[in-house]
């Protein structure tokens, strides 16, 4: 047993946040049954982003929502799931006569997520845009990258994943435990620059304080510090250091053969001539030297390694943090006792009879 076992939530098929939120809460054990698009209603312009990894431990149903005889059938659903998650743009699921006050009116303790970019109201609120958009508006943007040149997009991991999904899967969580409650459900607008923005909190309070410059790379978490960034090693690839902690400075400093008097942490006018002696240093050896030097070390520098190493590495092996299958993948994260933390395949295709008798 997992702990979302029990839980039944409607996920309508989309890209992005509500995907990844869908798999989440099928990763903690809920339930989840995908609502995709059938073949009359138009294919959509991505069918299988993601594939058996974004879309695994839940079964699908293609639907058409402008079908009145399956939207009948979706509302059936309703009327028995727990949680609905969408992630159109503000009013479709009005027009398409699936909106929140209709599903309340067939489950007054559904749980509602809705996942936006702009969110459900603001003068933006109606417009196009992706991730990069997002976390642009909300501040999340800008300190990411080098000093000299435009901001560098972070993936789409704070506005898509952190802002969005994880956000929509916390809002529903929290709205699923009060109807438990209550008997009542809400309707969670989860906002990518609401989230992103919530993401910044520390660095809010380090600015308010007088602690965190405008400038990119010339902060403690922006790559501005030489203990707390990436570095060169001789074959190409890289290193992290995080020796944020003087203790942690000091072992990084005697694993590089530098003598800690000649490089006091935090006199920031020193640190540009820093950078330029641990650049150099490390470009000496390979990346793998250098994480054989600070193995079971406390200085806080590690490999960086790419998507394909990242399986192999012992920790990761060890932690069985990757699971194998017909793709290899992230396991579900994070861990509760007694639970098998394995993740589910891809469910079947059902129809929507199959559906409808599987919930009942």
């Amino acid at each position: 047993m997992k702990p979302l076992s029990g839980l039944r939530i409607l996920e309508f098929d989309g890209l992005g946040p509500v995907t990844f939120a869908g798999m989440v809460l099928a990763d903690l054990g809920a339930d989840v049954l995908r609502l995709t698009r059938g073949a009359g209603a138009g294919a959509p312009v991505f069918a299988e982003v993601g594939g058996e990894v974004l879309h695994r431990g839940r079964s699908s149903v293609a639907v058409n929502l402008k079908d009145a005889g399956d939207r009948d059938a979706i509302l059936e659903l309703v009327g028995v799931a727990d949680g609905l998650i969408e992630g159109f743009r503000p009013g479709v699921m009005e027009r398409l006569r699936l909106g929140p006050d209709v599903c309340a009116a067939r489950n007054p303790r559904l749980v509602y997520g809705r996942v936006t970019g702009w969110g459900q109201t603001g003068p933006k609120a109606a417009e196009v845009g992706h991730d990069i958009n997002y976390i642009a508006l909300s501040g999340a943007l800008h300190p990411m990258g080098e000093p000299d040149r435009p901001p560098r997009p972070p993936l789409n991991l704070i506005g898509d994943y952190g802002g969005g999904a994880m956000m929509l899967v916390t809002g529903v969580l929290a709205g699923l435990i009060e109807a438990r409650r209550t008997g009542a459900g809400r309707v969670v607008d989860a906002a990518m620059t609401d989230g992103s923005a919530l993401l910044m909190s520390l660095f809010h309070a380090l600015s308010g304080r007088g602690l965190w410059r405008g400038e990119r790379g010339a902060n403690l978490l922006d790559g501005g510090a030489p203990f707390y960034r990436c570095f060169t090693c001789r074959d190409g690839r890289f290193v992290a250091v995080g020796a944020l902690e003087p203790q942690f400075y000091s072992a990084l400093l005697a694993g590089l053969g530098v003598n800690e008097d000649e490089a006091p942490q935090y006199d920031m006018a020193n640190w540009p001539g820093l950078h330029a002696r641990l650049e150099a240093i490390f470009a000496s050896r390979d990346r793998d030297d250098w994480a054989a030097v600070f193995e079971g070390t406390d200085a806080c520098v590690t490999p960086v390694l790419t998507l394909a190493e990242a399986p192999h590495h012992p920790h990761n092996a060890a932690r069985n943090t990757f699971a194998a299958g017909r793709a290899l993948q992230p396991a579900p994260a994070p861990r509760f006792s007694g639970a098998n933390g394995s993740p589910e395949p891809q469910g079947a295709s059902l129809s929507v009879a199959e559906a409808l008798a599987s919930w009942r």
